[in-house]
């Protein structure tokens, strides 16, 4: 008679943990990283030397780059061939692409801390009103004709206005410890009437000139950067992207929530009016000679973050690179869309940013099941 023998249980050790397929090896996703990285610096390196010959004067791109590393010092490629082609370039062309790709920076990484400090994706320094309140405070430096701090007066009351409006949007957007959408939104909306107002008085109350330039800051462009006016906003954009740097680790920790951030040690009020401040900063690099430019800040870490993820480590380069990449093609395309003319550079970025916000918006109320 065959005696029937029970079966064992199997051994937990025994049985292999499934992976879950969506999770990619930590080596894999940093290679792919790098090299998102390295293809957006290469990017912003050719869309530059690109944007430096295009205009009315046309320069081939190997006279560009050969201007470009003579002035490095290295004797490698072909000079413009026009008589006035070198000087055009580091007179008009080289400062404004320049400025393009410092105040895109600047914006880029303004946005992946709005966003990060603010837990909201709809967080950007002109959805808010921050951009027209630094406008506001750097117009009426303008008409009034205020020099009490020389070349930096103008970045000085842009870095001011940015930020009273970022501290007084955090405190009017928080409610019950935390953003909600429906509130930072109608903020935001407030702050740009109010900012709108503002404007329109300073237009009334200041001269012709005065007025002319208020226009400029509403419309948004870098036609008339030069190397002065990039030395003034690189030091103050490059000090808030630094600082951003090193507190890219602190806001992963406030995206687990505020609760387990400070368990893990992290002072949230602290970091996060520290993080306003350096908004406020880059806001005012982005703003003080350039005016409006709306929706990079916003566009330009939601695209980074579908290929880098949520990390900021990474999304905070990404969107340096990114937003210098994105408002120089822009601005190229500002003044070479219609002949002899220099579209708004705002206003091209409006058209397209508008439509995204509006995806963004429906996108963030379905997910979050309503706002009633």
């Amino acid at each position: 008679m065959t005696q029937t023998v029970p079966a064992q249980p199997a051994r937990a050790d025994a049985v292999p943990v499934a992976k879950d397929p969506r999770e990619a090896p930590a080596p894999r996703r940093r290679t792919r990283s790098a090299i998102f990285l390295v293809l957006l610096g290469v990017g912003v390196g050719v869309a530059g030397l690109a944007a430096a010959g295009s205009g009315q004067l046309a320069i081939p791109f190997d006279e560009v780059l050969g201007s470009f590393l003579h002035r490095l010092g290295l004797d490698l490629g072909p000079m413009p061939t026009h008589p006035r082609g070198d000087d055009t370039l580091w007179t008009v062309r080289f400062p404004r692409v320049t400025m393009a790709i410092v105040v895109g920076a600047a914006l880029g990484v303004a946005g992946a801390l709005m966003q990060g400090v603010f837990g909201n994706p709809l967080a950007e320094p002109s959805v808010v009103g921050v951009s027209a309140g630094a406008a506001v405070a750097a117009a009426a430096s303008i008409a009034f004709s205020w020099t009490f701090a020389g070349d930096w007066t103008v970045a000085a009351c842009a870095f001011a206005g940015g930020l009273v409006t970022t501290l007084a949007v955090y405190a009017l957007s928080r409610a019950d410890g935390r953003t909600e959408v429906v509130t930072l939104v109608l903020t935001g909306i407030a702050v740009n009437a109010v900012a709108g107002a503002a404007l329109a008085f300073l237009l009334f109350v200041g001269d012709t000139q005065a007025r002319e330039q208020i226009v400029f800051w509403q419309l948004g462009s870098l036609n008339g950067s030069r190397w002065p006016y990039v030395a003034v906003v690189a030091p103050l954009a490059l000090a808030g992207i630094v600082v951003a740097f090193f507190c890219a680790r602190s806001l992963d920790l406030l995206a687990l929530g505020e609760r387990p951030a400070r368990h893990l040690g992290v002072d949230v009020e602290r970091l996060r009016i520290f993080l306003i401040v350096v908004v406020a900063l880059l806001t005012a690099a982005a703003v003080s000679f350039c005016g409006i430019v709306a929706f990079i800040g916003l566009v330009v870490p939601h695209l980074v973050r579908m290929v880098t993820g949520p990390g900021h480590r990474v999304l905070i380069p990404a969107s340096m690179l990114a937003g210098a990449l994105v408002l120089v093609v822009a601005d190229t395309t500002a003044r070479s869309f219609v002949a002899n003319a220099d579209l708004p550079l705002g206003m091209l970025t409006s058209v397209v940013g508008g439509p995204f916000f509006f995806w963004l918006l429906r996108r963030t109320r379905r997910t979050a099941g309503g706002w009633a």
